[in-house]
């Protein structure tokens, strides 16, 4: 489904992330991948990218240095000379963003404005560094968590989202003319590390469960990962702006599901 196809990854912290499961699928399907990461991370990843088919090289970015955008730029540029695909996941809130008791009244604006330059801004920011590298049919995919509702100690990193969804369509709009497709995957609550951080998510995972007309695995990022290769690939290509739900169906009912009795 991706084979020749060239991909650039970030968010790979744990092997448990998200964005690794989306790394091995993947190459699984026949793209190239770099990975992404910098700081006290950057082992961490390179520690997962050994265990991932051909061992990928990661490279350093954080997404708020525009001297490391300008680098990523420029080796992506010698290496590959186009990027095909790219995966945002990236997303960080302070502690009083989220699950105060106080809820949006917690945080003042400097711990907000982080939230949003690294979980919302960064989409753009990541778009304008490889958008002059990317061909028509290639796409941009970012990891969501549906903003459509309030989200019991989401806060303020729920207003992140939601600004991310609507960055996703703005860009959508302005990279159309270019031939790049521009969607976001939401995921229903997934056991990655950055999930740990969300206080209350032990109660949201099992309501979720009862809620799924399909079920719910919190420790199965498979089905997520496998939506963004699809993205990726050459099967949506008039699809952009779009989100696409990957939580066995819960965005679509209000209440449990009750099991209805099925005629034999």
């Amino acid at each position: 489904m991706l084979e020749g196809k060239k991909l650039v990854l970030t968010g790979v912290l744990t092997k448990d992330s998200i964005a690794a499961s989306v790394a091995e699928q993947a190459v699984k399907a026949g793209a190239e991948i770099v990975l992404t990461s910098f700081g006290r991370a950057f082992r961490l990843t390179e520690r997962v990218a050994r265990g991932l088919p051909g061992t990928p090289d990661v490279l350093e970015l954080d997404i708020t240095d525009a001297a490391h955008h300008a680098a990523l730029a420029s080796t992506l540029g010698e290496r590959w000379g186009r990027v095909d695909g790219v995966l945002h996941a990236i997303g960080f809130a302070p502690e009083k963003c989220l699950g105060q008791p106080e809820g949006l009244f917690a945080a003042g604006w400097e711990d907000v404005s982080t939230a949003l330059q690294i979980s919302t801004y960064s989409l753009k920011s990541l778009a304008e560094t490889l958008a002059p590298l990317m061909p028509p049919g290639s796409g941009i995919v970012a990891l969501d968590f549906d903003a459509q509702q309030v989200w019991p100690a989401y806060d303020w990193m729920g207003v992140a989202k939601a600004a991310l969804e609507a960055t996703a369509r703005y860009l959508a709009r302005d990279l159309g003319p270019q031939g790049i497709r521009v969607n976001l995957v939401a995921a229903g609550p997934l056991r990655t590390m950055a999930a740990r951080s969300i206080p209350g998510f032990d109660a949201m995972q099992v309501a979720w469960g009862e809620r799924a007309p399909l079920g719910w695995d919190v420790r199965d990022p498979e089905p997520t990962a496998k939506a963004c290769v699809a993205l990726f690939s050459d099967w949506f290509p008039a699809t952009t702006g779009e989100i696409i739900h990957v939580d066995g169906g819960v965005h679509a009912v209000a209440l449990a599901n009750q099991p209805a009795e099925v005629a034999s």
